[in-house]
């Protein structure tokens, strides 16, 4: 049956909470034929699981039983609340009767109570206020992050920097195509896109990057499954700039899954050199040599195995060897709203887990080779901590300075790039030179 935007979006979140579905992986397959009306399902989506706290809080305001709805109530409520408050191009009247089109279908019951506090919220105004006991509550309600994510992020880099990380984390980003320049430019595939109706603008960062916009699933677009592009975020393809790779460099990617930066680095090399990519797990392995063969590029080859146990024979074989570790994922929140909700407990061991893959990797360093350790996150215990615990026991390393476009760069051996900077990821890249 024909399924619209706002149908799918449910149907998504309810898939995600039942069973964990990923949402854009459900709506390529069960949302609607057309390709925006998939996007906006998508963006919908995207939407509520960044601001689902602050959503709720302004239902709540208004249904003092709120939080005893039944979960595809609470589900629609915030769906409807969410193109109220953020989608100017969604009138409210609309918002409020798809609403209670959605309830009269899933929950009938409830249909009359949703008009009601639909109506009241589309009558109260863009943005409500949040009234909270300190400013730290407060951000962690109007931006739905944990309390504890929020001081931590006050506590490293201030209040005001942390709400514009938080506002960051709460934006709807593009994605982001790296050209394959092994088989297409730039200019080449920017027409191609165009022509099948995608919203395209140039990267400020990369001459052969592109942001699309709202295109839906990237897996339909020819153009992806020709092998004319991957998709990165720029700050992650930093990292690999910063190596200072040339044709016929020897690279270990040692965390490589989903194979981004090794790709990266192959691309960089002109496909001629070697690059050995591993993963812990062989079926994000075989994802990495499926992704190399869909690009043309012939020069990876993979491998799987724990980064922080030995690979025999690989001592001292790597010109540059990128260590891309395991975190807690804080600086792709924008990409993935979950991640915000992570048990902190089950965080803790993570820097000790960093700092053994990153002595193990180096003993895979060239005298003279580069060891690039990053992580997709922006907190100080898995970064620069991480890597002066390394440097107080390997003095045979050293920061190596790197140059990265403005605003990040120069750097001097590392960098912390924020959510709020220049539009991408957060990321931390640190490269070090073995003496």
């Amino acid at each position: 049956m024909p399924v619209n935007a706002r149908k799918a979006a449910l149907e998504a979140l309810t898939a995600y909470r039942r069973r964990g579905a990923r949402p854009d992986a459900f709506l390529a397959h069960h949302g609607p034929e057309d390709r925006r009306d998939r996007a906006l399902a998508m963006r919908i989506v995207s939407g509520v699981l960044q601001n689902e706290a602050y959503l709720d809080y302004i239902s709540a305001s208004y249904a003092r039983d709120f939080a005893r709805l039944q979960p595809t109530v609470r589900d629609i409520l915030r769906i409807s609340a969410y193109q109220i408050l953020f989608l100017d191009r969604v009138p409210d009247r609309a918002a409020v009767s798809e609403g209670v089109e959605l309830s009269k279908e899933y929950a009938p019951h409830a249909a009359g109570a949703v008009n009601a506090i639909l109506r009241r919220i589309a009558e109260g105004g863009n943005a409500p206020e949040v009234h909270a006991e300190s400013r730290e509550e407060a951000l962690s309600l109007r931006f739905s992050h944990p309390l504890w994510l929020v001081r931590e992020l006050t506590a490293e880099y201030g209040g005001q920097v942390c709400e514009e990380i938080l506002r960051a984390d709460n934006s709807i980003p593009p994605l982001t195509a790296q050209v394959n320049t092994l088989k297409t430019s730039a200019e080449e595939l920017r027409a191609s896109l165009a022509r099948s109706g995608v919203t395209v603008e140039a990267c400020p960062y990369f001459d052969d990057a592109l942001y699309l916009w709202d295109i839906g699933s990237v897996e339909e677009l020819a153009e992806f499954r020709e092998g004319l592009f991957y998709v990165q975020d720029p700050s992650a393809r930093f990292a690999v700039r910063a190596s200072g790779l040339e044709p016929g460099s020897r690279v270990l990617d040692v965390c490589a899954a989903p194979g981004g930066k090794s790709f990266a680095a192959a691309i960089a090399m002109g496909d001629r050199g070697e690059i050995l990519a591993c993963d812990i797990h062989e079926k994000k392995t075989a994802l990495i040599k499926k992704g190399a063969e869909r690009l043309g590029i012939s020069i990876i080859r993979v491998g799987a195995g724990d980064a922080r146990a030995a690979k025999p024979g690989m001592e001292r074989w790597a010109d540059v060897v990128l260590c891309d570790v395991p975190c807690s994922g804080f600086g792709v929140i924008r990409k993935k709203p979950e991640i915000r909700y992570k048990d902190p407990g089950e965080l803790e061991r993570l820097p000790e887990i960093q700092l053994e893959i990153l002595r193990s990797s180096a003993e895979y360093v060239k005298p003279g080779g580069k060891l690039v350790y990053s992580t997709c996150t922006i907190l100080r215990r898995e970064n620069e901590d991480v890597v002066n615990a390394f440097l107080r026991t390997r003095v045979d390393f050293e920061k190596l300075p790197f140059t990265l476009p403005a605003p990040f760069g120069p750097c001097d051996g590392a960098r912390t790039i924020l959510p709020c900077e220049g539009g991408t990821d957060g990321f931390f890249i640190c490269v070090m030179q073995r003496k």
